[in-house]
C-alpha cells in the first residue's frame, strides 16, 4: 500500500495543478474571443505560452507515471518549477494588463472552481483506496478522510468569499489559491499517509 499511497499523492497533486492550469486557460480563451484586435495579439501570445507550459507539465507527469516513489520525488521538483513559471506568467499578464478586473474575477473563479472540484475528486479517491484497508486501519483513515473534507469545506468557504468580495487584486486572489493549494497539498499527504500507516500528521 505504500508505493500506492505514494503514487496517489503525486498523481493528485499534478491532477491539481493541470486542472487550474486547464481552468486558466479556458478563461483566457473566453477572453481572447472577445478582445479588440490590438489585446487579442497578446492574449493570443499569452494563450500559446501558457498552454506550452501545461503541455510541457503534462509530458513530464506522463513520463514519471510509471516511475517510483524516487523518481517522484527529484521529478516534483520539475514540475514545481514548471508550475510555478505558469502562475508568474498569469500574474505578469494581470499586473501588466492594468485594471482587467472582470477577467482576474473570471480566472480566479474557474481556478478555485477547479481546485474545489480536485479536492473532491481527491477525497473520492482516498475514500475507495480506504474501503480496501483492513479494519484495523480504519479509525485512522475515517479520521484523514473527515479532516480532508473538513479542509475541502473550510478552503471552499474562504475563496467563495472572495468570489463574493469581488474587488481584490490579482495578487490577493492568487494568494488564496496559493493558500488552498497548500491546504489541499497537506491533507493529500496526511490522507495517504494514513492509509500506509504512517503519521497522518506528516
Amino acid at each position: 500500500m505504500s508505493q500506492q499511497s505514494s503514487m496517489h499523492f503525486y498523481l493528485n497533486w499534478a491532477k491539481e495543478r493541470i486542472d487550474e492550469m486547464d481552468a486558466a486557460l479556458a478563461s483566457f480563451e473566453v477572453k481572447a474571443g472577445q478582445a479588440k484586435a490590438e489585446s487579442k495579439v497578446k492574449t493570443d501570445q499569452l494563450l500559446s505560452d501558457l498552454t506550452t507550459r501545461r503541455d510541457a507539465f503534462q509530458a513530464m507527469l506522463r513520463t514519471q507515471a510509471e516511475a517510483g516513489e524516487a523518481a517522484w520525488t527529484d521529478a516534483k521538483a520539475d514540475l514545481e518549477k514548471q508550475w510555478a513559471g505558469f502562475e508568474a506568467q498569469v500574474k505578469t499578464y494581470f499586473e501588466g494588463a492594468g485594471k482587467q478586473f472582470e477577467q482576474q474575477q473570471a480566472t480566479f473563479k474557474d481556478v478555485a472552481a477547479a481546485q474545489a472540484k480536485a479536492w473532491r475528486e481527491a477525497a473520492d479517491k482516498f475514500r475507495e483506496a480506504a474501503g480496501k484497508v483492513a479494519a484495523a486501519r480504519t479509525v485512522d483513515v475515517d479520521a484523514a478522510l473527515q479532516q480532508m473534507k473538513s479542509d475541502a469545506s473550510e478552503a471552499e468557504a474562504r475563496l467563495q468569499k472572495l468570489k463574493q468580495a469581488g474587488s481584490e487584486s490579482w495578487s490577493v486572489l492568487s494568494a488564496a489559491l496559493a493558500e488552498s493549494r497548500k491546504a489541499f497539498d497537506q491533507a493529500n499527504q496526511a490522507a495517504w499517509n494514513a492509509l500506509k500507516g504512517g503519521d497522518p500528521k506528516s
